[in-house]
């Protein structure tokens, strides 16, 4: 049995989540609290398996009482976050926290989707309460420590010229837990890598960018929110936007551009590891790695099953660093993983393989 404790400073949502939460047989609400200052007595009393955590509260937000809670007793929570581009900013304060996810504040207003949100939910939780709290970096980022790691990984490989490199672009994909697992990559790699990278991460649209500022702002290498028409070049990331499906397409002068559909197509989840992987397979066959990191179900398996058949290769991060292993499982499961790593290896693997 999951035991939940849901906090939130409106009624209305505390009876919306526990009346969603408590239909799963598996799932018991241990208890409420309205606010962070009685969060963090309930956490110490009930001790729950997960928390999920509205931003603003009175006497004590959200982001205080998850402070608290990661220094004293650290347990899985998700943040209740509205959708919008200040409430992107915060929630993305609270992952760095140590929050492992967050679901939508206006989820009432989604009726159409209903269903699918609580089914998405439901699984979500029991998933994260079976990994259970893992070791979360919460320290601001060194950047001379950094300085450091790159120069090593540098010494570490040998200087190839274009001409000799097996890999011409790097695909990441990526779901529950990643925003971390990314930041822990993208800002470890050297500010002349040689490749471009393109990465798609489960995120609603206001999200998106105001994560590629971030990374781009603790970054070596440029990073941004992809727009229709961006060409792909070495040393810039183009994280895909959560409106719609990003894909890479040639062009007849031989660049390759991304494009953008909001389309949902064939795939269920916005925006999709398989579309992308699926057009980087077409684009570059034989050239391309593809990297699956954390997070829910069996999006990327597809786009890499074929990327695998085309030639390119395929690393997974390891079922211990990862907050949901469901993402990476299914492609180590397929046999389609060349090298299976944890978080702190993937950076120093990815500029090997360039």
């Amino acid at each position: 049995m999951v035991k939940v404790l849901i906090v939130d400073d409106s009624a209305f949502m505390r009876n919306a989540l526990t009346s969603m939460l408590a239909s799963d047989p598996e799932i018991s609400i241990v208890g409420t609290a309205r606010d962070g200052l009685e969060a963090i007595e309930k956490v110490a009393s009930l001790r729950p398996d997960v928390v999920t955590m509205d931003v603003e509260m009175p006497r004590m937000d959200g982001i205080t009482a998850l402070k608290h809670i990661m220094e004293k007793a650290p347990v899985p929570v998700i943040m209740v976050s509205s959708l919008t581009n200040e409430g992107a900013k915060v929630t993305l304060d609270a992952l760095d926290l140590g929050a492992v996810d967050f679901i939508p504040k206006n989820l009432s207003e989604l009726s159409v989707n209903i269903v699918k949100i609580k089914e998405v939910l439901l699984d979500k939780i029991k998933q994260i309460a079976r990994r259970g709290p893992i070791r979360r970096i919460t320290r601001p980022i060194d950047k001379a420590a950094i300085e450091i790691k790159i120069r090593e990984l540098r010494l570490a490989v040998p200087q190839r010229a274009t001409g000799e490199r097996k890999t011409s672009v790097v695909a990441i994909g990526t779901s529950t837990g990643g925003p971390r697992a990314l930041q822990e990559i993208i800002t470890v790699l050297p500010k002349d890598f040689p490749v471009p990278i393109v990465i798609a991460q489960h995120m609603p649209p206001n999200f998106t960018g105001p994560f590629a500022e971030r990374l781009n702002q603790l970054s070596k290498i440029e990073v941004k929110e992809a727009q229709e028409g961006d060409q792909l070049k070495p040393g810039l990331a183009l994280l895909a936007p959560g409106r719609g499906h990003m894909k890479v397409v040639k062009k007849r002068t031989l660049e390759s551009v991304v494009t953008i559909s909001e389309n949902r197509e064939e795939f269920v989840y916005r925006p999709s590891v398989d579309a992308l992987i699926l057009s980087i397979a077409e684009c570059y066959p034989g050239r391309a790695l593809g990297v699956i990191l954390t997070g829910m179900g069996n999006d990327g398996l597809k786009g890499l099953t074929e990327l695998k058949r085309t030639g390119g290769r395929v690393f997974a991060q390891n079922e211990q660093t990862c907050v949901v292993y469901g993402m990476p499982k299914a492609v180590v499961d397929a046999g389609l993983a060349d090298k299976v790593l944890s978080l702190e290896e993937m950076a120093g693997e990815i500029i090997n393989a360039v």
